[in-house]
């Protein structure tokens, strides 16, 4: 994979989006899918995403997010960038998630009340595919 020419874009129905190459702040604002509204604003320092106004994907430094679905129970995507990233996405409050990396568990975390998850992932120009779960015990 590389970097998408546009900074977000719908390939089978999957968003891509994010240019950590970028040195220039570039943004798009309304892009719809499935009656949702998207806004994403990326550049070499910060990709974030937002569906409905809400924080949906946020990392820094700025990466390239490929093929996210998001399903009531469970997240996935591909993510490149140059460096490791600290990744922040807002899902369901006061929830446990497992973290899949490559298909191998590397967490189980709980959000916050405000539904906020944090991880970090070793990138430096290497692709990543990510699961994150919801956790039932």
């Amino acid at each position: 994979m590389a970097v998408i020419d546009e900074i977000i874009i719908i390939s089978n129905g999957k968003l891509s989006f994010g240019d950590y190459e970028s040195v220039e702040k570039r943004k798009v604002s309304d892009f719809e899918l499935d009656g949702n509204m998207y806004n994403v604003k990326t550049h070499k320092l910060l990709t974030r995403l937002e569906k409905n106004n809400g924080l949906l994907l946020e990392t820094v430094p700025g990466s390239t997010v490929h093929n996210l679905e998001v399903f009531d129970e469970m997240i996935e995507f591909s993510i490149e960038g140059f460096e490791d990233s600290q990744i922040t996405m807002e899902l369901e409050g006061s929830t446990d998630y497992k973290i899949y990396v490559n298909n191998l568990q590397v967490g189980l975390t709980t959000s916050s009340k405000s539904g906020k998850v944090s991880f970090s992932l070793e990138l430096s120009n290497d692709i990543k595919k990510v699961r994150i779960v919801k956790f039932q015990p």
